[in-house]
Parts: C-alpha cells; structure tokens; sequence
C-alpha cells in the first residue's frame, strides 16, 4: 500500500510539473519606457544622421552608405540585432529594381532592418519604417533631409532602444517588432515596394505597419502650435488600428490628431506618397504619421537646426505607445476592409 501511495504522490507531481502554466508578463504601462525617448537624444542622432558628411543620403551614395553604417552602430550598442532568418542587418536592393520604373541610374542600394523577437506570438510582427534617403546634393550644396526623413529615421532608433530596455526589464513585446529604414523613397517608393514583394516574413504574419516620415516640424495650418500630428490610413483597413491610435494618444500622449488628409478626395494624395502605401496594398493595417509639408520641404534649408525637438519627441512617443499596444495586445488588428 506504502509503495502504490508513493508511487501516486510522484506521478501527481509530474503531472502538476508538465502542466505548469507560465503567467503571462503584464505589459499594460508602456509609461516607464515611453519617457526614455528623449529630445536630447533623438537631436544627437539627427545632428549626425543629417549632417553635411552623409551627403544628403542620395540612394545609394556612399553618404547614404555612411548613413547606414551609423543605424547599424547605434543597434549593436543598444544590442538589438538583425531579424530572424538574416544574415546581416541589410536586405539588398539590386539596381535593376531601382531603375526599372524610370532609369534614375541608380546604384545598387539597401533597406536596413532590425529586430525584437516576441516572446509569446514572435511569428507575428509590427513593422514600423521610415525611408533614411533623402536627394542628395545639388549644384554644389547638401540637401540634409533633416526631417525628410531624418526626423523618422532617428525616431526609429529611439523606440528601439525603449523597447530594448522593456525587454531587459523583463517586459518584452509579445509580438515581433521590426525596424524598417528602407531606401529609395524619393525616387518612387522604391525600398518599401521591393520589401513588400520579397518580405522577410510572410505579409499575412505582418499585423500592422507604422510608417514615420517628416515628423519634426510643423506647417502652415498649424502655425501657432507644434501640439498634432497628422494621421494618415489608420482606418482605410482596420477600424482596430484607428482605434489604437486615438486610444493610446488619449492616455499618454493628448495631441491633436488631424484627419484633413485622409480624406479620400484629398488633391495631395499623401496616402499614396509614403511608405505604408506597400503595406496596405498587400491588405497589411496601416498608419502614416506627418507633420505636412513645410517652407523647407525638399530644400537644401531642412537643416538640423529647424527641427523642433519637443514636437519629435512627442511624436516619436506616440509611435511608440502605439507599436507597444500593436505588439501586446492579445488579438492583432482586424482587417474590415478591402
């Protein structure tokens, strides 16, 4: 009897041991990680990402190389790696992809991506992406694209760096995020359409694209406040991610989120003219964050010096909190809309 009662007690006990349910990690107040993106910051990599060294980041020049090599620096610092399934921080973009819409005689070129592996759903995967060229130099003088796009580029480097420290806290995004600076954007979109038709991941594993160009400046509508954001696409998919966006800007961030081109009649077409337009084409939820076009707008005068850091910071915070609901929230956005 002795024996078939001890032999209960160890067969209960591993039984009670392979059944263990590991409590999921409470990430519900990204606030911690949210306030590590700081202006000092984001103007240290700005200064050097939009400096009269990277040449005005010509796709494909060895400014824009220069570039590159500085956003890969500052993830290996910060330990965030190259994607799962990578062998290198860059995804090759062949010239003939370059030139075959309109021969701009470009030379071969690359996206840039990196990576925070989920620790519950990894195989689904929050991209967010800023294109880090811009159009190089003109008769002689540097067009720095401090805020197209160097504003979205940096914002990039700091989320990732928050959500690094998350995870070193033990606070993880549950989903994979990652980090897309592609190439080519002035020239046609072009990085961000050879990533959609040969994606790393699947598209159907891609739950939502936050797309960040031109983030640090404020426009003419807007002249008396730097306090908004514009909000392109959110809804054209997915009334989830919409709602994520109004929600998350409601509880941490209390910017102005204007709607004026979204507007499916608006003559500017932004909606089409960055690069969250690859994403959706491929039915992926997706937002495009903008400040509006500005005085300096494709002039050799967007210099660092104009940026209007307070405004980046808050922007880049709301990306944030946004990526960090997409990546833990338990369901990914619902696709309502073809």
């Amino acid at each position: 009897m002795k024996k078939i009662i001890a032999l209960f007690v160890v067969a209960t006990t591993l039984s009670c041991s392979t059944t263990k349910v590991t409590k999921s990690v409470d990430n519900s107040d990204p606030t911690k990680y949210m306030n590590t993106i700081t202006a000092n910051e984001l103007k240290t990599h700005l200064y050097i990402v939009a400096s009269d060294g990277m040449e005005g980041r010509e796709t494909g020049s060895a400014g824009q190389k220069r570039a590159g090599n500085y956003l890969i620096s500052q993830y290996v610092k910060n330990k965030v790696s190259f994607p799962i399934g990578a062998t290198s921080f860059y995804q090759p973009v062949p010239a003939a992809f370059l030139n075959a819409k309109r021969n701009a005689n470009l030379p071969d070129s690359e996206n840039i991506w990196a990576f925070i592996e989920g620790s519950e759903k990894p195989n689904e995967i929050v991209v967010v992406s800023a294109h880090y060229d811009h159009v190089g130099v003109k008769n002689g003088d540097v067009y720095n694209g401090a805020d197209d796009d160097g504003s979205g580029t940096v914002a990039l480097l700091e989320m990732a760096e928050a959500f690094q420290k998350a995870k070193k806290d033990g606070h993880g995004p549950k989903r994979s995020i990652m980090f897309l600076h592609v190439t080519g954007e002035e020239h046609g979109l072009l990085g961000s359409s050879y990533y959609s038709e040969n994606p790393l991941f699947p598209m159907a594993n891609t739950v939502a694209n936050i797309n960040i160009d031109m983030i640090g400046r404020r426009d003419e509508a807007h002249a008396n406040t730097n306090n908004y954001v514009y909000v392109i696409g959110a809804d054209r998919l997915s009334s989830d991610l919409d709602n994520i966006t109004t929600a998350v800007n409601k509880k941490y961030i209390q910017m102005e989120l204007d709607y004026k081109f979204n507007d499916l009649a608006d003559p500017n077409h932004f909606y089409e003219r960055s690069d969250h337009y690859n994403f959706a084409k491929h039915g992926v939820p997706s937002v495009f964050l903008f400040n509006g076009v500005h005085a300096d707008y494709h002039q050799k005068t967007d210099t660092p010096d104009k940026i209007e850091y307070d405004a980046l910071t808050k922007r880049t915070q709301l990306a944030f909190t946004m990526a960090w609901e997409l990546a833990n929230r338990e369901n990914r956005p619902v696709v309502d809309k073809k």
